[in-house]
């Protein structure tokens, strides 16, 4: 059961006019190599572990984590609108084996996904539709929010599961790093947009164009220093992801909600996702990382990342 590992960050400002193309041409390079690594391992199978910024999920019913079974693309911030391919069989029996491994999981036939699951497929893919996938939603914007260490005991179930294909699987995590763009919350929205945030009412064509506009200013804002939003945090940010780098997964057992909020930002808890995906490669032992690419973006109002794995042989 061969495994690989890819974690990148995602940012609906990749699809939409605005950042400076010296800072495009480096993250897409990085993303590049990423596809590279992708091409070459060649997955018969993808599982990603993605956030969703109430598309898909809502406040009506907010699970902590969500198995699909079928997945539908919501097509926000020009990324594809249409079915996954969503390996049914195999994402209820993944839920299944979750569940004996002692871990709450909510299921679901028909998935609401936006650009956090969609962006990386299709970035590193080629196609979001390209090979079969287990969609993993991971509640990182609505309170209460479990644990960080839950999102790795989930990867972990996951990883125990896919020890018992015989398929090559590549393991893909979406979000973070540190950054706090405007999320709406129910003490903040107006009417309309608690409305959506709390039933799911659909959005026109006018309400999402408003809101891109929205997410564009506020990117402007950011990067000339003005606005209200947390700054990035390269120190919070370089400290995560040499956990990941080192193997030391234990060291975030005491990574608590206030510390990332505070050092990270309100949309740093993304980072859950990364925590699940290396779970899940560790489950099967010794990892070894490359693609190590990290960037403060504030035009993109993100620390974005992109890390690669596979594990590392161990000789008799």
């Amino acid at each position: 059961m061969p495994l690989a590992l890819c974690c990148m960050s995602h940012s609906p400002l990749l699809n939409l006019p605005g950042p400076p193309p010296e800072l495009m041409a480096d993250i897409e390079a990085a993303v590049d190599d990423a596809a590279a690594f992708v091409a070459d391992f060649d997955p018969q199978l993808t599982v990603v572990f993605a956030p969703d910024h109430y598309n898909g999920f809502f406040l009506r019913l907010m699970p902590p984590f969500c198995i699909g079974t079928a997945a539908h693309g919501v097509g926000d911030y020009g990324t594809y609108a249409g079915p996954l391919n969503v390996a049914a069989g195999l994402a209820g029996e993944c839920a299944a084996a979750v569940l004996e491994h002692g871990v709450d999981v909510a299921v679901s036939a028909h998935m609401d996904v936006d650009h956090a699951m969609v962006q990386p497929l299709e970035r590193l893919l080629g196609d979001a539709t390209a090979c079969p996938v287990i969609p993993i939603f991971i509640n990182a914007v609505a309170a209460p929010l479990g644990p960080l260490h839950r999102a790795r005991a989930l990867g972990a179930a996951v990883g125990a599961y896919l020890a018992t294909l015989d398929l090559r699987v590549l393991i893909l995590g979406s979000g973070g790093l540190s950054h706090d763009p405007p999320i709406p919350t129910l003490a903040t929205a107006p009417p309309v947009t608690r409305d959506r945030i709390l039933h799911g009412t659909p959005m026109s064509a006018e309400q999402r164009m408003a809101r891109q506009d929205t997410v564009m200013a506020a990117a402007r804002d950011f990067a000339a220093g003005t606005g209200d939003l947390a700054p990035l945090n390269p120190e919070f940010d370089q400290r995560f992801l040499s956990i990941l780098d080192s193997g030391r997964l234990d060291d975030l057992a005491d990574w608590s909600n206030a510390y990332i909020t505070e050092a990270g930002g309100g949309s740093a808890h993304e980072i859950r996702t990364w925590a699940a995906a290396f779970g899940a490669l560790a489950a099967q032992g010794p990892y070894r990382t490359a693609n190590h690419y990290y960037r403060p973006s504030p035009e993109l109002i993100a620390g974005f990342a992109v890390r690669t794995a596979q594990p590392v042989e161990v000789g008799p």
